[in-house]
C-alpha cells in the first residue's frame, strides 16, 4: 500500500488522496479516501466500494470508513454510515422485557 496525492481533471482543482492498493488476488489498484484527514499507513487493511471518485482518471474504487484499520470520524451524528461511526449510548433507546423469567 502507498499513500499519496493526485489532482482531478480539468475544470476541477483540489488535492484528492488516493491509496494504491494491493488485493488478494495480487492485483494492484488505486482507491479514494474519502473525508477531511485519515490514519492510514503503509501496511493497513482497507475494505473497498466499488465507486471512486468521478474527477480522478483510473480510480474506480473508494476506500469504507470505520471497518478493519480505516477509523471513522468522531462526532457524527447524521449519515454515520457514510463516517463509519456509531450511535451513541445516550440516543440509544432502552430495551424493555415484556416477559420475565422467574
Amino acid at each position: 500500500m502507498k499513500l499519496r496525492i493526485q489532482t482531478p481533471k480539468k475544470p476541477n482543482s483540489a488535492r484528492r488522496p488516493v491509496a494504491k492498493v494491493s488485493l488478494m488476488n495480487k492485483r494492484r489498484i488505486i482507491a479514494h479516501i474519502p473525508g477531511l484527514g485519515h490514519n492510514l499507513r503503509k501496511h493497513s487493511e482497507v475494505l473497498l466500494g466499488g465507486v471512486g471518485c468521478k474527477d480522478l482518471p483510473g480510480v474506480n474504487y473508494t476506500c469504507i470508513k470505520g471497518v478493519y484499520d480505516f477509523a471513522g470520524s468522531t462526532k457524527k451524528l447524521k449519515r454515520r454510515s457514510i463516517y463509519g461511526t456509531k450511535l451513541p449510548d445516550k440516543y440509544k433507546k432502552k430495551l424493555r422485557r415484556k416477559f420475565r423469567i422467574i
